[in-house]
């Protein structure tokens, strides 16, 4: 192979600042849209548990709707459509008044279609504390407000913790989406990179190595917190 490897261009500047911008950017996108999903998809699995046929009727179809569409298509209604259907005044703020719209869009868009999966992991987790907890704490005379609150929840949450760290990962990998509306997070920095230099191969092996360290420390958290978390007897702790 005759590529002339030149790996030094990635620690001069201004292309070193830009790998750093664009980390930046990535877990600003990563840590808003996740908070956004965690809050969102909890709710509505918990929504998808409850006796109510309403209830559960309006969590299936946040989370058809969400998952449903590609997260792409997603990212291009937020940014290009809805400003342009909303009132005037408020499409011109979005496009216009709102600092950097591509962050805001990427992260809540991101955000909402996480959701929709957090929204599943949850659903599966409380159903795995089985309906036996749930007569056996309505036998005692709790309420179901409380029987989630004390039980369920605290249980469910401890088995979903695994999934919730995979979509953790798909989160942070989903936002290199953002590049496709302007935002210039870690991969929009690595092709900018390429633009002007010509460094393809190097900026983007780079950018997949920050990637893989980013994924190495979401798991290690992870991992720590299971074994912190874990109750002896129903839940197994990794070595």
């Amino acid at each position: 192979m005759s590529y002339q490897w030149d790996w030094g261009v990635l620690f001069r500047e201004p292309y070193f600042g830009w790998l750093l911008t664009g980390l930046r950017w990535t877990l600003l996108i990563s840590l808003l849209a996740f908070t956004l999903a965690l809050l969102l998809g909890v709710a509505v699995g918990v929504l998808r548990t409850l006796p109510s046929r309403g209830a559960r009727a309006a969590g299936t179809a946040y989370v058809q709707l969400f998952r449903g569409i590609p997260l792409l298509v997603q990212l291009f209604l937020w940014y290009f459509v809805v400003p342009e259907v909303l009132p005037e005044a408020a499409g011109t703020w979005l496009k216009r008044e709102l600092p950097q719209p591509e962050y805001w869009t990427t992260a809540i868009g991101l955000g909402l279609f996480m959701s929709a999966r957090i929204a599943e992991q949850t659903r599966a987790a409380i159903g795995a504390t089985g309906i036996g907890m749930r007569q056996a704490a309505l036998s005692q005379g709790f309420t179901l407000p409380q029987i989630y609150r004390h039980l369920m929840m605290p249980v469910g949450l401890r088995y979903a913790l695994p999934p919730f760290t995979s979509e953790c990962l798909n989160t942070v990998k989903n936002s290199s989406l953002a590049l496709t509306i302007g935002m210039l997070e870690l991969t929009g920095q690595s092709r900018q990179i390429e633009a002007y230099t010509f460094r393809g191969i190097e900026a983007f092996t780079a950018a997949t190595v920050i990637y893989m360290v980013i994924s190495l420390v979401a798991v290690g958290v992870s991992r720590r917190l299971e074994r912190m978390t874990r109750i002896p007897g129903m839940l197994s702790g990794r070595g």
